[in-house]
């Protein structure tokens, strides 16, 4: 089993829809089946459209990459957290949890 280095539970209107996490150099995505077998449920995105398969990319889905900050906002969080700009998904983590809009990323153990 491969050891993952970063793990977030992904909420859309307080609902938990998937997993978001990094490990080996790879970025993934996967809805929770529970939420997928409920009716009238919605996709976290257009760009991620509801499967069971998971999403996986060597870059940061451009989907949770846009929720991240930018500008100033993004210099405050690396500046106090001492986080690389380049640590997208410690940001997403750290930077998500209650971001603008109704999707929400929350670590894992954060989460329990």
């Amino acid at each position: 089993m491969s050891k993952i280095e970063k793990r977030g539970r992904v909420f859309l209107d307080d609902a938990f829809t998937g997993i978001i996490e990094a490990k080996e150099g790879w970025y993934s995505f996967t809805y929770d089946e529970e939420y997928l077998g409920k009716p009238g449920v919605k996709p976290v995105s257009f760009t991620l459209p509801l499967r069971k398969e998971p999403y996986r990319e060597k870059t940061m889905l451009p989907f949770f990459d846009g929720l991240i900050p930018e500008g100033w906002m993004l210099n405050i969080i690396t500046d106090n957290w001492k986080i690389s700009a380049r640590d997208r998904m410690s940001l997403l983590l750290l930077a998500c949890k209650d971001c603008i809009g109704n999707v929400s990323v929350v670590a894992e153990e954060e989460a329990e």
